[in-house]
């Protein structure tokens, strides 16, 4: 049924053979997507083992990991998004076979995500109760105490998570994400144990489970650098080289900024989204955090494929080849499709088991569980074409419409009509919800409809 409802979408070309030489075999898809699914499901656990293991402190501190989590996501996918800006400028330069100037835009691309994410590490601190105080509004003092805890720890770890993105964006334009999954195992085995060490033997609570992402997001970091120094590869870098070169960071911002901005706007949309739910109380916030861990892993193959994607299609734009673009961005999309709704059901089937996990409230977790049920179930037909297919038009230059589709969207239906469910027909957490999936009903119509404009082709010609 999925693949009936599509097909137009994807539909074969006709008179349109593919040429001989694949950029891709499927060999190399493997390669590709394969180690980035492990690492997409590692980056996730990292907050859900916080989440899990800081229930243990109680609902207060369950909530405010949760509030500054959003906040959290908020300005990673900033980062990630100058970050896949460089990936793109970077597998371009690969497809055009010209790998000095690969080199030169992956040196600026770590000057540039270390500037930024300093500046939004300082500010994210020095201001850090008024910017809780302005997206939350009035809180219970015991979550605000622990959200401020949480947020001063997690902004000292922003330049190094940044630089981290950056560099496994780097390994994935060159189509090797698997020294960045060996660096997200290395990060999780330290989280785990700073976790039970800082939350269990020293019961530092909210404090404990910062401290331990910190250090376990250092150490990933300081991998990733070492091994992008490496002169063997398409693509390395050299900090005796680092320098300001503006029109090469102006190519990666102008993509990377639209989507910047598209990701920061859709990430605080969900954080005026928890403002709506905090308005109902701690176990509605609790719920939402909870559904929120269990969601994402949902919905990780597809976050894995959005990575791959750009790689795969932005090497095809880089050599010109639009035929092997539009054969590839079929095939991916027919794979995602496929194990997103396999991971998306086995999310569902195994969720009686996985809420035994979580020390909260039978109420708590009744509402997490029909929370889940609405994202996994309308995920399976929808989230592909929402978040998978809009980054075939960004691999090709085309960045300004997902941008702004991305923006109303938000804005009209999650914020909008989400406030007026949850708000006005008393729906709470639930209107929240249902509002996002007819936020993604309008991304898929939108979405389908470039692709199928060709638009994004002339842009990647240019």
């Amino acid at each position: 049924m999925r693949g009936a409802a599509f097909a137009p979408v994807f539909r074969k070309q006709k008179n349109k053979p593919l040429p001989a030489g694949y950029l891709f075999t499927n060999e190399d898809l493997k390669k590709l997507i394969a180690p980035l699914i492990v690492e997409q499901i590692l980056a996730v656990t990292v907050g859900m083992v916080d989440t899990m293991m800081v229930s243990s402190a109680g609902e207060a501190a369950t909530s405010g990991v949760s509030l500054v989590d959003m906040i959290n996501n908020l300005l990673i996918n900033l980062f990630a998004a100058v970050s896949t800006g460089g990936a793109v400028v970077s597998s371009q330069f690969l497809g055009q076979k010209k790998k000095d100037r690969a080199c030169e835009a992956a040196e600026q691309l770590i000057v540039i995500t270390g500037l930024i994410s300093c500046a939004v590490m300082i500010g994210s601190i020095v201001f850090r109760r008024g910017l809780l105080g302005l997206l939350y509004g009035s809180i219970e003092a015991d979550v605000m105490e622990n959200a401020l805890i949480y947020l001063i720890l997690s902004a000292f770890s922003y330049p190094f998570l940044a630089i981290y993105n950056s560099c496994a964006a780097l390994f994935r334009s060159m189509g090797n994400s698997k020294i960045s999954m060996e660096a997200s195992i290395v990060m999780n085995i330290i989280n785990v144990a700073g976790d039970t060490l800082f939350i269990f033997g020293f019961h530092w609570g909210v404090a404990g489970a910062a401290l331990a992402s910190l250090i376990s997001r250092i150490i990933a970091c300081m991998i990733l650098l070492y091994r992008l120094h490496n002169p063997k590869l398409d693509i390395h870098i050299c900090l005796k080289r680092l320098s300001w070169k503006g029109m090469l960071i102006r190519r990666i911002l102008n993509i990377g900024i639209p989507g910047g901005i598209e990701n920061s706007i859709f990430q605080l949309g969900r954080v005026l989204v928890v403002s709506i739910i905090a308005m109902f109380g701690t176990t509605q916030i609790a719920a939402n955090a909870v559904a929120n861990n269990l969601d994402s892993m949902g919905v990780l193959p597809g976050q894995a494929m959005n990575l791959a994607m750009i790689t795969v299609i932005g090497r095809c734009v880089g050599a010109g080849d639009f035929v092997q673009a539009e054969y590839y961005a079929k095939k991916m999309m027919k794979i995602t499709y496929l194990i997103n709704g396999l991971c998306c059901s086995a999310v569902i089937v195994t969720m009686p088991l996985t809420m035994l996990l979580y020390g909260l409230s039978p109420e708590t977790l009744q509402l997490a569980a029909v929370l889940v049920l609405i994202h996994d179930g309308f995920a399976i037909l929808l989230w592909p074409a929402s978040f998978t297919l809009p980054n075939v038009l960004r691999a090709s230059n085309d960045v300004k419409f997902p941008m702004c589709i991305s923006i109303l969207s938000m804005i009209i239906f999650r914020l909008g009509i989400g406030y007026v469910l949850a708000e006005g027909l008393g729906l709470g957490a639930v209107g929240v919800w249902c509002a996002m999936v007819l936020d993604w009903m309008v991304r898929v119509l939108c979405f389908a409809g470039r692709y199928r404009s060709g638009k994004w082709k002339k842009l990647g010609r240019s």
